[in-house]
């Protein structure tokens, strides 16, 4: 079974971020709740704990804690979130697509 991202969740628009108020998860772009959950699930509880992490190693974690699946997309979500908290503009999720598919396939 795979766990699919809500295309109606309630996660921030990059455009509506505010780089100055960063204090919770939910602050992030492209995070919801259920994304927030996931990433405190993974031991992250504030944006500064994304800064150098592995976007890919993340969502193998994630699939192992719950046992299931998840939507690869969810790798895109965090490779926009560890972009932006390591400075890069806010970009939502979709962006990252083709990267991670190049690098599933290089990485195979």
């Amino acid at each position: 079974m795979i766990a699919y991202l809500d295309p109606l969740s309630t996660a921030m628009h990059p455009t509506k971020v505010n780089r100055q108020h960063l204090n919770q998860l939910t602050d992030l772009p492209n995070i919801g709740k259920a994304s927030a959950a996931d990433l405190r699930l993974l031991g992250i509880t504030v944006p500064a704990q994304l800064q150098g992490r592995d976007a890919y190693q993340m969502y193998a974690s994630l699939c192992d804690l719950t046992g299931q699946r998840h939507d690869p997309c969810v790798i895109d979500v965090f490779l926009s979130v560890i972009r932006f908290v390591e400075g890069e503009e806010p970009q939502a999720w979709w962006a990252f697509t083709d990267e991670r598919k190049r690098t599933l396939i290089e990485r195979a």
